[in-house]
């Protein structure tokens, strides 16, 4: 598995990665095109594209923060799901990301959010905060209640919190 950093928003995977996280993403989880292009910039930001057996499988934003790292969103494409290549990117993160947090839809929310959250706890995550809000992403987008799992036990989860809204929200 190769984990390959996207540089341009005129890389040729872009698009099927954009194509995907709009299908996958509701409207209120994504930013739009626009929004998502000057991630491309971003110091913080990275958009790693994820290649297995020579074909691109899925994706991970990720912004490397003051003391973790933040997944704002990670995908294994629909046709290649159920193939355990998720635990695989898993592995990944934690090789190279020792401390990480990310949001995902509370259980509750459907058979699928269950499904996702059982997939996170089984590789490693455990739930840092039920009350997490993601903010809109435009002022006609709705803010989101989610949760915030980790691989760790961050000391503030506040102040963990005020740090991706800060940066990755803001």
């Amino acid at each position: 598995m190769e984990f390959l950093q996207i540089t341009s928003s005129e890389d040729y995977r872009v698009q099927e990665i954009y194509s995907a996280y709009c299908t996958t993403f509701p409207e209120d989880e994504r930013r739009d095109w626009e929004k998502l292009t000057t991630l491309f910039s971003h110091p913080k930001a990275k958009i790693i594209s994820v290649f297995h057996e020579s074909q691109n499988i899925g994706y991970l934003i990720v912004w490397e923060l003051s003391n973790f790292t933040f997944v704002e969103h990670f995908e294994v494409f629909e046709e290649f799901r159920s193939q355990k290549l998720g635990s695989h990117i898993t592995g990944y993160l934690f090789e190279n990301y020792p401390r990480i947090i990310l949001e995902i839809e509370p259980e509750h929310f459907g058979e699928n959010a269950a499904r996702r959250y059982s997939f996170y706890q089984k590789n490693g995550f455990h739930l840092i905060d039920e009350m997490y809000v993601q903010p809109s992403y435009r002022k006609d987008k709705k803010p989101l209640d989610l949760w915030l799992l980790s691989n760790y036990t961050p000391e503030n989860v506040k102040e963990v919190k005020d740090e991706i809204y800060d940066i990755v929200y803001h």
